[in-house]
């Protein structure tokens, strides 16, 4: 089915917990303060958008496309993204918070996340070659046959990462944070 299509629009202090997100294709599109908290996105399509400052804790994002698409300043809590289309996946997300959002099996190759809060997120069977986690707080989130082949850790902090249990050829460390990946040997460094 073809959906309309909804092109470069700038959507501002739009509460759609009251009145739903049409069902459309959104082309470059800029989304500021909107909230989309437990809305349901199933079936949408964004290509080439940005969302700034918006709300979109536990969003329904069935088979949603999320395409090209930037989060900044974004609060996204529990949100099942491998529910959302793979097909052309691509996201990046700068000083969002992520607690409790699940990547589970998703490719998510090259994705960056910067500065983001990410406690409790479910990365496993994830394929996240290259992704860069820059400065980001991954509190308890799981990495379980995770895929992080030259993913970069350098500035991440709070993750426990067991190297046995994952992918993580070529991946970047540093010795500040290197504790991460011993954690799970029972192993104390000096």
């Amino acid at each position: 089915m073809q959906l309309p299509l909804s092109e470069d629009i700038n959507f501002k202090n739009k509460d759609y917990t009251v009145s739903h997100l049409p069902k459309t294709e959104y082309l470059e599109c800029t989304f500021n303060n909107c909230n989309f908290e437990n809305s349901d996105l199933s079936n949408i399509n964004f290509t080439e958008c940005d969302f700034v400052d918006c709300n979109f804790s536990n969003a329904n994002v069935m088979h949603t496309t999320f395409n090209a698409v930037t989060f900044k300043d974004c609060k996204i809590l529990g949100v099942l993204f491998q529910n959302c289309n793979s097909f052309l996946l691509s996201f990046k997300f700068t000083n969002c918070a992520l607690n409790l959002s699940s990547f589970y099996q998703l490719k998510i190759n090259y994705t960056q996340f910067i500065n983001c809060t990410m406690h409790q997120v479910d990365f496993t069977e994830t394929e996240a070659k290259h992704v860069v986690f820059k400065d980001c707080d991954l509190h308890q989130s799981i990495f379980d046959k995770t895929n992080i082949e030259q993913a970069d850790f350098t500035s991440a902090f709070n993750f426990n990462i067991n190297p046995s249990l994952n992918y993580i050829k070529h991946a970047s460390f540093t010795k500040e944070n290197i504790s991460g990946l011993i954690e799970s040997f029972n192993i104390k460094i000096k």
